[in-house]
């Protein structure tokens, strides 16, 4: 980690880093606080708002009395140094949180995805918002495996699938393949069972007009399907190839899965 802010640093634009691992930063400087003192400020992020100082030391200290957890907490927030303190939480006697000026990048990504879904996005933002997603895959707070953590970092990675798919479906209709292939991968590499992403990357390939790429992914997942599951595509995935395959979309399956397996759509 970097060297401790000073009085100049902090009036520098402050920043929070949940994606991947911890990291608090004023203007270009890291910001040193301690372990305890990190799952505080991950929390209160998280929590989005002003939280109960019972809440807070109950969910941060589950195993601890209401008396020592409180005390924890206390604790917690008397390591940070009062200066750095004074610009990222703000406490009464009832209630501790971020201040509001502290940017979260998990926050962003998540207001954006949200965006997508409630009323789409259009123009420059389509592609920037499908970036921003593609490249932030990775979980949040890696490595962290308080419940709390475990979690948020399930309802970012539903949020953010979602999300991929709408934005692939948007970039389908704008003509910007190259894009929604992107979308579509990421969600795979998110969900590999997914179908909806994989049926994306054949819709992709179809419009692009390589139908060799479209049944190959089909292929692809079928047998992926087949293997992990002993299920095959849904009718709506079939019925994407079935015209340049004459029907046979599944002929690579093993004849006892093609007759018998339930059709199974995982989207």
């Amino acid at each position: 980690m970097g060297s401790r802010t000073t009085g100049d640093t902090m009036r520098a634009r402050v920043s929070l880093s949940l994606i991947r691992d911890f990291e608090l930063r004023q203007g270009d400087t890291t910001v040193d606080i301690p372990p305890g003192s990190q799952r505080l400020v991950a929390f209160l992020a998280l929590h989005g708002g002003p939280a109960r100082r019972s809440y807070v030391s109950g969910t941060l200290w589950p195993d601890s009395t209401e008396a020592r957890a409180a005390a924890n907490l206390r604790s917690t927030l008397w390591r940070i140094a009062a200066p750095v303190r004074g610009h990222f939480v703000e406490a009464s006697a009832t209630h501790v949180w971020l201040k509001p000026g502290v940017e979260v990048d998990l926050t962003r990504i998540m207001n954006n995805a949200h965006a997508v879904l409630d009323r789409g996005a259009g123009g420059p933002s389509l592609v920037g918002v499908t970036r921003e997603l593609a490249a932030f895959g990775d979980d949040v707070l890696a490595g962290w495996y308080d419940e709390w953590v475990i979690m948020e970092r399930e309802r970012f990675r539903q949020l953010r699938l979602h999300a991929l798919d709408r934005l692939g479906e948007q970039l389908i209709a704008a003509h910007r393949h190259a894009e929604a292939l992107q979308a579509a991968l990421a969600a795979v590499r998110a969900d590999p069972l997914r179908e909806s992403a994989h049926r994306l990357l054949v819709r992709t390939h179809l419009n692009e007009g390589n139908v060799a790429e479209a049944i190959r992914q089909y292929r692809f997942y079928a047998r992926l399907l087949d293997s992990e599951l002993g299920a095959r595509p849904s009718p709506a995935m079939e019925d994407l190839v079935g015209e340049y395959t004459g029907g046979l979309a599944g002929a690579n399956l093993p004849a006892a899965r093609r007759s018998f397996a339930p059709r199974a759509a995982l989207a």
